[in-house]
This record gives structure tokens, sequence and C-alpha cells, in this order.
């Protein structure tokens, strides 16, 4: 399998793996235990909260160690709605990720308000109208996602902070997709809470984290024996966290090494050969302001749902959209609301990258992604002409 579909979850890394198994196998005492195995599984804990820190910019004490994005999301406006009852609008965006969207459906029915901001056509938050929509306050929390899952369209978060704040509202963001592709600094990008998710950056699935800036105050979702400076009940998943940690620092030297533009490289490598033999290709997204591992393409009159199929079967992994929604094809609400039309839409795959892809990777299968556009094709009546590679 040639694994394109990163955004959807990424392959652990080994070193990963290896710096986790200590941890289900000999170390495995509960870290409030007051004893000596006790007390050396808090230190490790306490270095996984150090390395996730460094990877935001932040300060260990506001790391809260979650099962996920999604658990972090969900806690945010939680806490949100109960402290500021006062401040019943939330503000987000169309574009936003289903746990955004379906938590923003529990505050409203909770008798709070909910605004979408509108977006641009290549994807980024229209700031003037979302100028207008603040109210001094009234808005209390303001979702926007830092890096979009579909498209990879980054959002100005620095501006949207600045803006939020001047209104007196607070700023949360999915930081999701970015965390880890790109850098992230909550010091210079004063953002009030912040979400991310380990298996999106070669950590394995159900762990996570949440920011809380020391400058707001947090009521837990989940109450217990205190674990997580209380703002987390229950006994941590201690092998998750000592991976989360690694794969943040291993997140950290990559950003840092030249990884990123390999990636990149790889990216347009891939986008640039699918172009040369399917000119009326477009791709979705502001192109100045994407994540280097994502391409939303759209191949204009060749079905997605019958390339899901035609891939598959040639051994390469991509999606038709978010895999958090897997199971059937739907109308993507990020592509509605960057006003894609329903026909475009219905012809677009999402493929997305990771460092451990390589440019036989990337050739492989753009050529299989050109072959596949042909048969459909050529079954509904439409030619298309296949360059060799």
């Amino acid at each position: 399998m040639i694994y394109l579909d990163a955004n959807a979850t990424t392959p652990v890394d080994p070193a990963v793996l290896e710096a986790m198994l200590p941890y289900l196998r000999e170390h495995y005492a509960n870290p409030s235990a007051s004893y000596a195995a006790g007390r050396r599984v808090r230190r490790a804990v306490e270095q996984a909260r150090t390395q996730v820190a460094a990877l935001l910019g932040a300060r260990p004490a506001e790391i809260t160690f979650t099962s996920g994005g999604t658990e972090s999301i969900n806690a945010v406006h939680a806490s949100v709605r109960a402290l500021w009852p006062e401040r019943p609008e939330l503000i987000i965006t169309g574009t936003e990720h289903a746990a955004v969207l379906e938590s923003a459906r529990r505050w409203q029915a909770q008798g709070g308000q909910v605004t979408t901001a509108p977006v641009h056509p290549d994807g980024r938050v229209d700031l003037g109208a979302l100028h207008s929509l603040l109210r001094p306050g009234i808005t209390g929390l303001v979702s926007i996602m830092w890096a979009n899952n579909e498209t990879g369209v980054i959002a100005p978060m620095h501006e949207i902070a600045a803006m939020a704040h001047a209104a007196g509202a607070l700023v949360h963001t999915d930081a999701v997709q970015a965390a880890g592709k790109i850098s992230l600094d909550v010091r210079t990008t004063p953002v009030d809470f912040l979400s991310l998710s380990g298996h999106k950056m070669h950590a394995p699935k159900g762990t996570g984290a949440l920011y809380v800036s020391q400058r707001v105050r947090f009521e837990p979702l989940l109450v217990g024996g205190g674990q997580e400076n209380e703002r987390r009940g229950g006994t941590e998943n201690v092998p998750g966290i000592i991976a989360l940690g690694k794969a943040a620092e291993l997140a950290a030297q990559h950003l840092a090494d030249g990884t990123k533009a390999r990636i990149k490289a790889l990216r347009d490598r891939f986008e640039h050969l699918i172009h040369a033999a399917v000119p009326e290709m477009r791709i979705h997204g502001s192109p100045a302001h994407r994540l280097h591992t994502t391409t939303s393409l759209c191949l204009p009159e060749t079905d997605a749902a019958g390339m899901l199929i035609l891939l598959d079967q040639a051994g390469i992994a991509c999606s038709a959209g978010s895999a958090c929604h897997a199971g059937a094809l739907h109308a993507s609400h990020v592509l509605e609301a960057m006003d894609v039309s329903a026909r475009d839409a219905a012809c677009t795959l999402r493929f997305s990258f990771n460092r451990f892809n390589t440019k036989s990777d990337v050739e492989s299968a753009a050529h299989a992604v050109i072959e596949s556009a042909h048969k459909i094709r050529e079954a509904q009546g439409c030619g298309l002409a296949v360059i060799s590679h």
C-alpha cells in the first residue's frame, strides 16, 4: 500500500513505539502512586508534558493530556459556556471539523448562540466579516481551526486572536492538523486554548493534549480523582502520553531539519505530474496558505467514488473528504463553504503526505490517479490522454 491519507491518521513512528513500550511492559505503575515505581512513571509523564509544551511554545503547566482532539475541543466549549454564561455567543466557520460543528450544536441546544463566519473561496476566513460579527460583551468564544483537514488551508490565527481579544472574546483553535507540521507558538499567537491529537503526528490513536493559557479559567469536562492538575479526571493513559511526548519531540526536530521542504517537494511533484496529464485539474485552497502535506484535488468529470475504488485496487490509500465520516460519500461541508459546486466536490479527492513517503510513492500514486481517471472518463465517454512516467 502507498499511504497518502496522513490527515486521517499517521503511521506510528518506530521511535515513538520504542519510547512507549516500556510503559506497557515493566513501568506499569499508576503515576498517582506514592511508591518509587509510581514516582518513576510520574516523572516520565511530566517529561512528556514538557516535550508537548516545547512544541507549542507553552509552559508545561498549561498542557493537559486528553484522549485526543475531539475531547479537547468539547472540553473547551463546555468550560467557556459554563464559566461565562453572560457571553452566550460562539463564533465558528463553516469549514470546521465535525467535532467543532457538533459541539457548537450542543452549545446552541443549551441556550447559547452560534454564529458562522464566512470564508473566502480560497478557504481563508473573511477577517472583515469576522470583525463585524464580534460583539463585545456577547461573544464568549471564537473557535477556528488553525489548518483545515480537507484542504490544508492555514488560518490567519494571529489576526483572529488579536481581533477576538479586542472584542473581549476568548480564542480556541483546533490545531489537530497544524501541530507538528507548521511552527506554532502560543506566545506570539496568543490563543487561549489549543487542541491537538497524537495520531495526526505519528503517535498512536487515543491520546492528545489541550493547551489552556494560564491567563484564563478552566472547568474540567471530566471530573474524578483530580488528575492532570484537576483539569481532567481519570487515570492517565501513560503509554499514550509517553508516545505523544516523543512524537512532539520528533516533530520539533523535523520542523527544523528540512523535512518540511522535502515533503512539500513530494506533494508538488505529485500535483505537477497529474496536472501535466489532466490540465483541467484544480487544487482547492489558498496556494500561499496551504499545508505542505495536503492536496485537495478536483478532476472534473471524474467521479470521486469510482476513483476511490480504482485507487484502492491499485494499492493507493487516499480519501474523498474527512475520514471522520467514513462509510458513505457525502457533500463536503468544507468545499460547500468555499462555494465549490456540488459537481466539482463530487470529483474531488484528498491526498495527504507524511515524512515516510518517498519519491517513488508519489510518482506511482500519480500514475495510478491518471490511469484511474482515464478509465472512469472512458467509461463515461470522455477522452483523456495519459502520459507515461
